[in-house]
């Protein structure tokens, strides 16, 4: 069990729906829960927590393709641009989630979604070919709805799970919250050790998403 990858990839909406506010704010609480992260990773020896990010807008792109250890990564901030291609973006993760590249022997993956819109191409293509990869299956999957309209059903399709819900962040608060759960929960949940491959790949992921209060301030999106 000793230093074992945990592979933790943020998938960024960075479609023209978040312009201004809104990926201002996802840039400062990715920026924010950095620290954190160093600090869970640091609380569980065992698992080498490495970062990845992939954007998509009008096309998906790698932001952090080689994957970096917590304590060298510094977040840079991205800018939105066009449409919302999901499904290259799942794509994309498909096929980093093969072994190889992933190692045989890892932690679960987290694969971290955050969007704000409806994608703009086949997402379902892409959340096929990321449920085809074994690693796929054993990931702990963490999806953030950020404001009213966004498309939760796709959300909730991504999580393959009927028990979890999206978190909602229908504020700069709420956002901050979520990213800050998603970045320390999630990967608590990925440290503990994979099942054998006769595992249930459908089985209960060992963690809760909580519910993001939000209070009557002027920080509505």
């Amino acid at each position: 069990m000793a230093n074992r990858p945990v592979h933790f990839i943020w998938l960024l909406d960075c479609s023209y729906s978040m312009q201004g506010e809104k990926i201002g704010q996802l840039n400062y609480a990715i920026r924010e829960a950095i620290p954190e992260m160093r600090s869970v990773a640091h609380d569980n020896p065992a698992a080498q927590l490495l970062l990845r990010t992939v954007t998509f807008s009008t096309t998906a792109q790698w932001l952090h393709q080689a994957p970096v250890p917590v304590d060298n990564f510094t977040w840079q901030d991205v800018q939105v641009d066009g449409m919302t291609n999901l499904g290259e973006a799942l794509t994309l993760v498909s096929r980093e989630l093969q072994s190889p590249p992933m190692p045989q022997r890892a932690l679960k993956p987290v694969l971290a979604l955050v969007s704000d819109g409806v994608p703009t191409d086949d997402w379902k293509a892409g959340l096929k070919a990321i449920d085809a990869t074994p690693w796929g299956r054993k990931a702990v999957r963490v999806a953030i709805a950020i404001g009213a309209d966004a498309d939760r059903g796709v959300l909730q399709e991504f999580l393959g799970n009927p028990e979890l819900q999206p978190l909602d962040a229908n504020s700069p608060k709420q956002l901050a919250a979520a990213i800050r759960w998603a970045s320390t929960a999630a990967v608590k949940a990925a440290s503990q050790p994979v099942a054998g491959t006769g595992a249930d790949p459908l089985a209960k992921q060992p963690y809760a998403p909580p519910v993001l209060d939000d209070d009557d301030d002027d920080d509505v999106w």
